[in-house]
């Protein structure tokens, strides 16, 4: 029986797309009959004005979608994000903004079928902490669903809770959380009841990763980090929480946030998301320098490769191979357990830009570019194009698939993708 019940969870799980990159936050669905060809057109079921800007990606659990949205209020005079140092001296990155004005940041509930807003509830409203990148948002980190309540997460501004309804059940405050005026971008895991939560600083010895009781927001665990600001989502693996930071990657024992081991660092900024397969874990970063590693149990370094990597997409584990790719959509296929290099450096068909990660399914890969196109590729040996759509929207989320629907997140509008 016990058995039984787990199979049904597992299945559940699987079915729907509860968070950051999916059931296994590695971008992979295991499901099938997802439409080969869409346009502006063609093969869209749906398509919902969404109020804001938002760089979450859309979550899906049985009948709804949910997303998170940052809708821009008044300029508040004299509000101002705090001071940031960058090796001993003051430092304003010159693409920040954000933390002069009022801001509302929601969550909202979506019928998956008819793409109808069910309702839209407002997590947090007033000043933020810091700043944001100029085409980033405070509603950057996907949420994270049970099936039974959603937990959305906004940096500096929370950690909230709401029930399918939209009621609010708890709050968790991380205090403040300096980004270097980047804004926030990791996102909630789900372990069993513990919902873990990375939350690093600029500001250096004020990192830490935690543990909260999910139903009521209690704290279980917390361990401070020795390392500075990440923007990547930790994975579990091999029983471990992975954390990988430009200092050190970090795994933890998600039950009691013991240190199990650490390994290299990432060299770069920390924020492509850690991807795992075949008890095998894959680092990476793309600026300021390109570099990737293959991690295994213990903290052992597998193989390491210095180009191909992406400031902003994370790569992805499917089957036995490793995709890294570019910020403009160039693809290395690396063989996870030697680190060999099937091929790299391959294109796209049209010359683009990226910072929504790959999804992968039925032996394909799908990239989409902020132009709103997505190419779907053969996942294997061989690089081969086998398509070319367009929602005819920029695109600077990652997409969901569930149930034979993809779900693409535009800057105006969320899509969802299927066969008549």
């Amino acid at each position: 029986m016990r058995y039984l019940l787990v199979l049904l969870a597992f299945t559940l799980w699987a079915d729907n797309w509860p968070g950051w990159r999916g059931p296994t936050a590695n971008g992979i669905s295991a499901e099938k009959g997802f439409p080969a060809e869409w346009s502006p057109t063609k093969n869209v079921a749906w398509k919902t004005p969404i109020p804001g800007r938002g760089r979450s990606s859309p979550i899906v659990w049985g009948d709804r979608v949910f997303l998170t949205a940052d809708i821009d209020g008044d300029i508040l005079p004299g509000a101002k994000p705090p001071i940031h140092l960058l090796e001993g001296k003051e430092f304003l990155h010159p693409d920040s903004q954000g933390a002069n004005r009022a801001h509302q940041l929601v969550l909202l509930s979506l019928d998956r079928k008819t793409g109808r807003i069910l309702w839209q509830k407002t997590a947090y409203s007033g000043q933020v902490y810091d700043d944001r990148h100029k085409a980033g948002s405070y509603a950057a980190p996907t949420p994270i669903t049970d099936g039974r309540s959603i937990f959305a997460y906004f940096g500096s501004e929370g950690l909230f809770a709401f029930d399918y309804d939209g009621k609010l059940l708890w709050t968790f405050k991380p205090g403040p959380i300096k980004t270097i005026g980047m804004g926030p971008g990791t996102s909630p895991i789900l372990d069993g009841d513990r919902l873990l939560l990375q939350c690093d600083n600029s500001e250096e010895k004020k990192s830490y990763v935690i543990a909260l009781d999910k139903k009521t927001g209690k704290t279980l665990w917390r361990v401070d980090r020795p390392v500075n600001i990440t923007w990547n989502t930790p994975l579990l693996v091999n029983g471990a929480l992975l954390t990988a930071a430009t200092e050190k990657v970090i795994a933890y024992d998600p039950k009691t946030g013991k240190q199990l081991w650490e390994a290299p660092g990432i060299k770069g900024n920390a924020v492509p998301s850690p991807v795992s397969g075949n008890g095998i874990a894959v680092v990476s970063a793309g600026y300021p320098d390109k570099y990737a590693y293959a991690v295994g149990a213990g903290g052992k370094v597998l193989w390491t490769y210095a180009k191909g990597t992406a400031y902003v997409p994370s790569p992805i584990f499917y089957g036995p191979y490793v995709y890294l790719m570019t910020d403009k959509g160039l693809l290395t296929c690396i063989e996870a357990a030697s680190g060999a290099v099937v091929y790299e450096g391959k294109r796209p068909p049209i010359p683009a830009t990226f910072l929504s990660s790959p999804v992968a399914y039925d032996g394909k890969i799908l990239i989409t570019s902020e132009d709103g196109d997505s190419f779907v590729m053969q996942a294997g040996p061989d690089h081969k194009v086998l398509a070319t759509n367009s929602i005819g929207e920029p695109v600077l989320s990652s997409p969901a698939l569930s149930k034979g629907m993809l779900f693409i997140r535009g800057k105006d509008h969320l899509f969802a993708i299927a066969t008549p």
